[in-house]
């Protein structure tokens, strides 16, 4: 059952889940956004607000960094489209960029936005030639990861090597691998790639990194929270 339709049962007519929550540069997070957040399966709202923050509370500290956080929209858009001359037209320029990040969902029907039902994550090393899969329930999204690393190849014009990273820390439910997404793909880019040293091997391996998935439920809750306040008073 999709959680729109959960949703409508538990709380009925009394919910407006597509009632505007949150305005952050280009994403919309709505109520149905936030409740997700709170205890079940994240969105592709939810995702590209992380990705979002990291850009503008992140990445923008680091102007020399040349890493791309893409959208689950164009990932879906670039694992999905038989036409190339689409796909290239509508990502970014790769041409001087050493790394991207790729929320992977195994959402195979292409008229459902939302049909997935797991999230990993994929992060193609164009400067090395590697692609990184990090699956949170072990090889659930493997398919998917390999299709989007081909995709890549097709886009960069270079070989990516794949590796299935076995040492990704492992979820215990079956709601939580967005949030695993959205914290592994946080330590890889704040304490590996943008803290590195130019000169030295950046290890991609997670072996030994415990996620949190109740704390960084919390963590992104009170980042939206605080962000809504802030612009509450500003309008003030």
């Amino acid at each position: 059952m999709q959680f729109r339709q959960r949703m409508a049962r538990r709380f009925g007519a009394t919910l407006s889940p597509e009632k505007p929550y949150l305005s952050y540069y280009d994403v919309l997070l709505t109520l149905e956004d936030v409740k997700a957040l709170k205890n079940d399966w994240l969105t592709d709202n939810n995702i590209a607000f992380w990705e979002e923050y990291l850009e503008h509370e992140t990445l923008s500290r680091f102007p020399q960094a040349r890493i791309i956080l893409l959208r689950p929209s164009m990932t879906f858009l670039l694992m999905k489209e038989p036409d190339q001359r689409q796909v290239r037209a509508a990502l970014p320029d790769f041409s001087k960029i050493t790394h991207i990040f790729l929320p992977i969902n195994d959402n195979r029907n292409v008229g459902v936005a939302e049909g997935g039902s797991h999230w990993s994550l994929l992060v193609v090393s164009a400067l090395d030639g590697k692609a990184f899969h990090y699956d949170s329930l072990g090889g659930a999204n493997y398919a998917e990861a390999k299709l989007a690393t081909a995709k890549m190849q097709n886009v960069l014009q270079r070989r990516l090597d794949f590796e299935n990273l076995r040492d990704t820390p492992q979820q215990e439910n079956g709601s939580d691998c967005g949030v695993f997404v959205c914290i592994i793909m946080r330590h890889l880019l704040v304490k590996r790639l943008l803290s590195a040293n130019a000169r030295e091997k950046v290890s991609m391996s997670m072996g030994g990194k415990m996620v949190d998935s109740n704390g960084g439920r919390k963590e992104m809750l009170a980042i939206i929270e605080n962000l809504r306040e802030e612009g509450e008073r500003r309008r003030s």
